[in-house]
C-alpha cells in the first residue's frame, strides 16, 4: 500500500460510491451484471439495479453506527472488516469487493455477524425490499 493509501480511512473508497446510489456516477463504478453475494439473503442480487436495491434499503435506518476498521487490497480484492450497531445491538462483518481489469467492482461479497444480527438483518432486509426483489431472495 502507497503512502498516499495509507493516509485514506479504511472504506473512504467504497463508502463514497454507496452514498452515490441512484446515480451515473453509482453505475460506472460498476462492471456489467455485477454480483453482490450477501449472508443476510437467500442468494446472489445481480445487476447494479438490484445492488443499488440492496443498499438503498440498508442505508435507511437499518444501522444505528458503522465504521470501517481495517482495508487491504490485494490485486483485484479489497478486503474491508466493519464494526457498528444495528437495532441497538453489536454487529460486524467482512466486505469483499473484487474489480476486473478495467478496475470496475464485479463482485460484493458482504458478510455478517453474529448469527442473531443475520437473522434480524435479513428479516428487516426482507420487509424493506418486499416488491423490489425477487421474494426467494428474502426471508421475510
Amino acid at each position: 500500500m502507497s503512502i498516499e493509501n495509507s493516509r485514506r480511512k479504511p472504506g473512504e473508497d467504497w463508502v463514497a460510491i454507496v452514498q452515490r446510489i441512484g446515480t451515473k456516477q453509482f453505475a460506472a463504478a460498476f462492471a456489467p451484471n455485477p454480483v453482490l453475494d450477501t449472508s443476510v439473503m437467500n442468494g446472489p442480487c445481480v445487476g447494479v439495479e438490484a445492488i443499488a436495491s440492496f443498499f438503498a434499503a440498508t442505508a435507511g435506518g437499518m444501522y444505528d453506527s458503522l465504521a470501517f476498521t481495517n482495508e487491504t487490497i490485494d490485486g483485484a480484492k479489497t478486503y474491508l472488516e466493519w464494526e457498528g450497531k444495528a437495532f441497538g445491538k453489536e454487529v460486524g462483518g467482512t466486505t469483499i469487493l473484487t474489480r476486473n481489469e478495467a478496475g470496475l467492482i464485479q463482485s460484493i461479497r458482504l458478510y455478517h455477524r453474529p448469527l442473531q444480527m443475520i437473522m434480524e438483518f435479513s428479516v428487516e432486509l426482507g420487509r424493506r425490499l418486499k416488491g423490489n426483489a425477487d421474494a426467494n431472495l428474502l426471508n421475510s
